[in-house]
């Protein structure tokens, strides 16, 4: 299974910028994606997670800005991030549970569920 996350970068804070996750070896119409975020001196947070019947989850700090969705055909992922923020950098990686549905547990979405995790990719939001 191989994840691969793209298209982060250096943006302006109110800008907006879309993650991709390219996947293979798995089929995303049938396993969970999430996506997860590590700051420098942070804890991995987990951020949104889509499930095999297109459930979402997003973390507080991101509801209202994040969005995610699936492309079957293309097996792929993709987060889109708008009025983007300072506090928003971070690197970005997508993961599986390598399950149908998304693990969370008490609104939050723990890294260690994830089986699987893409190689991440850097946003860095200028202010």
């Amino acid at each position: 299974v191989q994840l691969q996350g793209v298209w982060g970068g250096l943006v302006q804070a109110g800008g907006s910028l879309r993650l991709s996750c390219a996947a293979s070896g798995i089929n995303v119409n049938r396993y969970a994606i999430a996506w997860f975020r590590q700051a420098p001196g942070k804890e991995r947070e987990g951020v949104s997670c889509i499930s095999r019947s297109y459930s979402t989850y997003y973390a507080d700090s991101v509801k209202g800005r994040f969005t995610i969705s699936k492309d079957t055909a293309e097996n792929a992922v993709y987060l889109q991030i708008d009025n983007l923020k300072p506090e928003d950098s971070a690197v970005y990686y997508c993961a599986t549970p390598d399950t149908a549905g998304c693990t969370v547990i008490r609104d939050v979405m723990p890294a260690e569920g994830m089986d699987y995790w893409g190689q991440g990719t850097q946003v860095t939001v200028s202010s």
